[in-house]
């Protein structure tokens, strides 16, 4: 045990380094789709969530398009194809996709809202299921639980809105999703930076205050898909970034949300993408030998988690280099 906890310091310390050696300038992706507003209200909203991101992109140094902002022709869904037909052509490291706007479901199909022919869920999926990279995908519409049914893969990241298709009234997650990319106040883990995970959780808590506070009846309950069942986690079965309730599968969302984030701290941009996939590799494992804990003898259980937690030191050793 006493090995075992001097692995987890040697590899906390190196981590917590702030050196900037060999970081990373850019490498993530974020596309920002925004809706049709349909009033003027509507689109103000919309034009400053969308804006909002824009500024996490920037901050983040990731590459931003957005699409449904612009003038001219409004074939929204052609651009999009568009564009993520040229996003198929890079390798690598994660690409966010965020819609802002208004979502619909007639009981078998989901649609989000565009300028032109509306984007569904299944049309979606046809684009990402050729991708191999990571995929964070925000879906801040009403209407919008059907995404993750679709949507859900692994290597992938879905966070909806709503978790049912029949959640039709106009949502605000989203926009208390973008706020919360840029508060430091929401790292749980104290990792000094936010993870996907955390500003889900952060943005559902808010998104329920609001209710409660102007006494209304919730009308939107946020879920989010990490483990490619398809069927999602809301924010009320975590206590910190853990979840507290059972899954079905025994496979819990939430563990590889955790280790993605769009504004990363300096010991994390340290990282190249390799020792990063090293990295998050690592710390699969540990989760798993953690889940076989009561299985295990304890000398064996501590003893594996000492060389786990050894190689995880020796990524953030290198990385300084």
């Amino acid at each position: 045990m006493v090995l075992a906890v001097l692995a987890l310091s040697i590899a906390l310390s190196l981590s917590m380094d702030s050196t900037t050696m060999g970081q990373e300038t850019g490498g993530q992706e974020i596309l920002i789709v925004v809706g049709g507003g349909g009033t003027d209200e509507y689109t103000k909203i919309f034009r400053k969530t969308a804006l909002k991101w824009e500024q996490v992109a920037s901050k983040a140094k990731a590459t931003s398009t957005t699409i449904g902002l612009g003038g001219g022709d409004t074939n929204d869904n052609q651009r999009l194809s568009a564009t993520l037909t040229k996003k198929l052509a890079v390798e690598g490291d994660t690409l966010w996709i965020v819609f802002v706007g208004h979502g619909t479901f007639d009981g078998k199909l989901a649609k989000f809202n565009l300028r032109g022919p509306d984007v569904t869920a299944t049309e979606l999926a046809t684009y990402l299921d050729r991708f191999k990279r990571p995929v964070v995908i925000v879906n801040g519409a009403s209407s919008s639980a059907p995404f993750i049914n679709r949507l859900s893969a692994t290597n992938r990241v879905v966070v909806t809105a709503t978790d049912s298709g029949y959640e039709l009234n106009y949502a605000r997650f989203g926009i208390y999703l973008a706020d919360v990319m840029l508060a430091s106040e929401v790292d749980l883990d104290k990792d000094e930076q936010t993870s996907i995970l955390e500003a889900f959780l952060a943005a559902a808590k808010q998104t329920a205050a609001f209710y409660d506070e102007n006494e209304r009846l919730a009308t939107e309950h946020a879920l989010l898909d990490d483990n490619g069942d398809g069927r999602g986690t809301p924010a009320t079965f975590y206590r910190g970034v853990r979840v507290t309730k059972p899954s079905k599968d025994g496979q819990p969302d939430g563990f590889r949300a955790n280790q993605i984030q769009l504004i990363r701290s300096p010991r994390e941009l340290a990282l190249s993408t390799a020792q990063r996939l090293r990295r998050d590799a690592l710390e699969e494992k540990i989760e798993a030998v953690r889940a076989r804990k009561s299985s295990l003898r304890e000398d064996d259980y501590f003893s594996e988690l000492e060389r786990l937690f050894l190689e995880i030191a020796a990524v953030y050793e290198e990385s300084r280099k």
